[in-house]
């Protein structure tokens, strides 16, 4: 009784904190346009997809600058960079080899540099999040042999702990060896980096060949002792990963999210009553990924299917997954609440035996529904390299119709809802190169980040309007320079500087400059 009644309550609290002003993600503008949309591309550096190897510092830290400025310039705000697309790693890691993917060359030949170091520092330069990507489980590629890692590979130091399915290797989820193994890889990275999340994908266990058989039954036999069966084992030992990461990040950085883009489907309605109105594989059938279990754990902060289909796909549409998604996110949501973001098939653009991805308007119209939907908060796209090739304009028309204005990433203020207070002091001075704006910042708690709102004249206007931000910046230390490059320096603005938590909440009041000049704003 009891338990049933405090249940209740925190349901209560729930929904009445979704009503609170400040703390919904779903904050709209004056012209209805998202002011918190998630915007994030993926830049995959297995196979070399989106990244080449065997660039020196120099030329990669060009090529990190001239991509983000060209992913800020079309106003996305997030990049999610891979960063074990292996067993590997591309940063120094003590757990972990070099990725072969930075120089091309053997596994553990150390690049002379910190791929992810500078991908972090430029990204946050410019107001980027950095989600940080990794793949737990895949040791290889079908065409590699453990003879083609490093010799330190906990894979080639721990023979048991491989499967061999296909033409690839896996660690074998089943070992409670491997687990540990695994979170230690986490928190490693979790410790040393600054990132602003970490990414998985849909890889947990492979994506099932015909006839073939994954060989951890000796491993069921020692450890699933309490399951029926091996798939509901096999379940449980991606289920307790999945908990175990998001329990250790938080213990190290509670700011730092947890997020998960899992294959489009959860299961079909054939097999469940529950499931989507599809005729597809599924996570929980073909990968032992129960997806829709970590929303109701509230195990992840933000869950990013890929829903790579049309609106018109007979097997799996588009629209259909997208309201399944959003109606069980909404439904857990009072309990656990988790940003739904959809992972888009840029790369199917002008490139699918589905017709409809002729039309670059597809994405247009996804990206349409997205926002149109209560509960989805934004979108991923796949992939960077897809998005600079730009097949029949599309992405010149996303930018264009949908991404003409900046947009925050969705906060997540369940974690942390304490409202930040508006920067110290902030002063503007006029220089050769823009204006440039002073933060300073003396609050004991100090905020993760800025934004800067720009109005014409000397009238304050709207901050519920997402056309009147100019940028976000990273707060450094207390005392943040940001030079706004487009202003005129002829013209007279007004400024209002906001302070943005650690968990994307964002202050009430901000501090106001008119004509350069601090004026206090209620």
């Amino acid at each position: 009784m009891f338990k049933n009644f405090f249940g209740k309550c925190l349901v209560t609290f729930f929904v009445l904190l979704l009503l609170i002003p400040g703390f919904t993600n779903q904050k709209a503008t004056a012209n209805s346009l998202p002011q918190n949309e998630m915007r994030a591309a993926w830049i995959a550096t297995v196979s070399n997809i989106d990244m080449k190897a065997g660039m020196s510092k120099t030329q990669y830290t060009q090529w990190v600058q001239s991509t983000l400025d060209k992913l800020k310039a079309n106003n996305f705000n997030t990049v999610i960079f891979q960063v074990k697309p292996l067993n590997d790693a591309l940063y120094p890691s003590k757990l972990a080899p070099w990725s072969s993917y930075i120089t091309g060359k053997t596994q553990g030949t150390n690049p002379g540099f910190d791929p992810l170091q500078i991908m972090l520092d430029e990204a946050h330069k410019r107001g980027l999040e950095l989600h940080a990507w990794v793949n737990p489980y895949r040791v290889t590629m079908p065409s590699q042999s453990l003879s083609n890692l490093a010799a330190d590979n906990v894979a080639r130091k721990n023979s048991n702990w491989v499967v061999k399915y296909g033409k690839q290797y896996y660690l074998d989820p089943g070992l409670p060896e491997v687990q540990n193994y695994l979170l230690s890889t986490i928190e490693e990275l979790v410790s040393n980096y600054d990132i602003d999340a970490v990414h998985m994908d849909d890889y947990f266990y492979p994506y099932k060949i015909k006839g073939e058989t994954f060989q951890d039954q000796q491993t069921f036999k020692k450890y699933g002792g309490s399951f029926n069966n091996i798939e509901d084992w096999r379940r449980n030992n991606v289920n307790e990963l999945v908990k175990k990461v998001y329990a250790s990040i938080k213990a190290i950085k509670p700011h730092v999210q947890y997020g998960i883009s899992p294959f489009g489907i959860w299961r079909n309605k054939k097999q469940d009553s529950t499931g989507s109105n599809t005729n597809g594989m599924s996570n929980y059938d073909d990968l032992y990924a129960d997806t829709r279990q970590w929303i109701k754990d509230g195990s992840i902060d933000y869950i990013a299917p890929q829903i790579y289909w049309s609106r018109n796909h007979k097997a799996a549409n588009y629209s259909v997954l997208l309201d399944w998604w959003g109606r069980e996110v909404q439904t857990y949501a009072k309990v656990h609440p988790v940003n739904l973001y959809i992972g888009m098939a840029n790369h199917k653009v002008g490139n699918d035996s589905d017709t409809a991805w002729n039309n670059k308007t597809e994405i247009i119209s996804q990206v349409n529904a997205n926002r149109a939907n209560n509960n989805a908060q934004g979108q991923m796209h796949f992939s960077l390299r897809s998005i600079n090739n730009n097949a029949l304009g599309h992405a010149s028309y996303l930018n264009q119709q949908l991404y003409n204005y900046k947009a925050l990433t969705p906060s997540i203020y369940w974690k942390d809802s304490a409202i930040p207070l508006r920067p110290t002091d902030v002063k503007l001075s006029k220089e050769s190169f823009g204006m440039k704006l002073t933060i300073t910042d003396e609050n004991s708690t100090q905020p993760r980040k800025y934004v800067i709102y720009r109005f014409d004249g000397t009238k304050e206007g709207s901050y519920e309007d997402a056309k009147n931000i100019v940028d976000v910046v990273y707060n450094t230390q207390g005392n943040t320079i940001y030079v706004d490059t487009k202003a005129n320096r002829s013209k007279v603005y007004t400024y209002g500087i906001k302070s943005i938590s650690a968990t994307g909440v964002e202050s009430k009041t901000a501090f106001v400059l008119k004509d350069g000049i601090p004026y206090q704003s209620n």
